[in-house]
């Protein structure tokens, strides 16, 4: 086998159940599948950390492992020199002491460390693939920047995070050019940081329909009340709501109103006239699911992540899934999926919380005119219904 190609890890803060943690333990241990645990054929060779916090792990886990840890994110790319020596980038932007806005959306640095990355890359005339961990950024001025940047630079790019690799329950996948009538997905927790898992659960869904993605018209958000009271205008399906917590295993006897106190939805106009809906039940679900309509067809899945952050040690297998993916990327420099779906996803979720902040408006969204096809499938994904085999046995050994 040839030289492993070298990842370098740029990340904001790497404590026990971070994002960096499960994400870059499977670069380092190996990625925990129902199928067994697959070796890394990739080297995590340097690590940059924003923020060291009381709970910080990443100082011990690279000493333990090898690992330089740099001051820079540029001297992370060049190992310490002046040219780009690595082959790829992790970058985590999750987690950490940043500040909020008015809009509930917690200002990450991901633009900024991508303009980082992206002047090394410039600087030494060749462009790497480069993963963003969730949103690609808070704002669309900028998430368009780094989608933009990537391509003038020939960077693969690939962002978002693991739940489209989660386990579906039962396992749905819309066939391409599937007629989507309308779609709903429900959610739970923060609107900023589990409001965009939803919507990119609803996302890697609908854009399989028919004719492929066109973007998006316009976004209203409401919540408390209003959103019962939108459901009785019709505004959205309570049908399809009920069928996609129908697919959730664990939750609570009796209807929705009567364990969410402050419920929030999503409404969102697609340009080509699709309807669709996010639904966040805090204290009714603690999982995502999806439903849809397709003729006179109702169909639905239970999107289950493992762990939800409750088990920091354990293996967090969608992760592995996910990084999976990001590997193969690595290696290929062929994204399992195009960055368009991370980029509307983005858009969706600031507008949408724009849409709140000011009252629960319908915000008209011309800007979000993203037009692209969904993949016709992904290397690495689980097909049951639940975690089995190493994705049960596996913890991450002890710093």
């Amino acid at each position: 086998m040839s030289e492993r190609k070298k990842i370098a890890a740029i990340v904001t803060e790497y404590f026990a159940g971070s994002h960096a943690d499960v994400i870059l333990s499977k670069f380092i241990h190996g990625f925990a599948t129902d199928g067994g645990l697959v070796a890394p054929r990739v080297e995590l060779a340097s690590l940059y950390i924003d923020q060291l916090s009381d709970q910080d792990i990443g100082v011990a886990t690279a000493s333990m492992h090898g690992i330089p840890i740099h001051i820079s994110i540029a001297k992370a790319l060049t190992l310490g020199g002046q040219d780009l020596a690595v082959d790829g980038v992790l970058l985590i932007g999750e987690h950490g002491d940043y500040a909020w806005n008015e809009k509930e959306q917690q200002l990450f640095p991901r633009k900024y460390f991508m303009e980082q990355i992206c002047g090394v890359m410039a600087c030494s005339g060749r462009g790497i693939p480069v993963f963003v961990d969730k949103h690609l950024s808070y704002n669309w001025h900028d998430a368009c920047w780094m989608v933009d940047r990537a391509a003038a630079l020939d960077t693969p790019l690939m962002a978002g995070s693991s739940l489209p690799m989660a386990w579906r329950n039962p396992w749905l996948e819309h066939a391409l050019e599937t007629p989507i009538d309308a779609a709903v997905a429900v959610g739970f927790s923060g609107l900023d940081s589990y409001g965009f898992h939803m919507l990119e659960v609803l996302q890697c869904m609908v854009e399989r329909r028919a004719g492929g993605e066109t973007g998006v018209a316009a976004v209203t958000c409401l919540e408390g009340d209003a959103v019962w009271r939108a459901a009785e205008a019709g505004n959205w399906s309570r049908e399809l709501a009920e069928a996609a917590c129908g697919a959730i295993e664990a939750k609570p006897d009796g209807l929705m109103e009567a364990h969410c106190d402050a419920p929030v939805v999503m409404l969102v106009e697609y340009r080509d006239g699709m309807q669709a809906t996010g639904l966040m039940l805090n204290g009714y679900i603690h999982d995502i699911a999806y439903a849809a309509r397709i003729g006179a067809e109702t169909v639905a899945t239970e999107f289950y992540a493992q762990g939800h952050g409750s088990d920091v040690d354990g293996p967090h297998a969608h992760f592995s899934y996910l990084s999976l993916n990001l590997e193969e990327m690595f290696i290929t420099k062929v994204p399992a999926y195009p960055v368009q779906r991370t980029l509307l996803v983005s858009g969706i979720l600031e507008a949408a919380l724009t849409s709140r902040h000011e009252g629960g408006r319908r915000l008209e969204t011309p800007w979000l005119d993203v037009v692209y096809t969904a993949s016709d499938d992904i290397p690495w994904r689980p097909r049951g219904p639940r975690p089995t085999g190493a994705c049960l046995q596996w913890r991450r050994p002890s710093v």
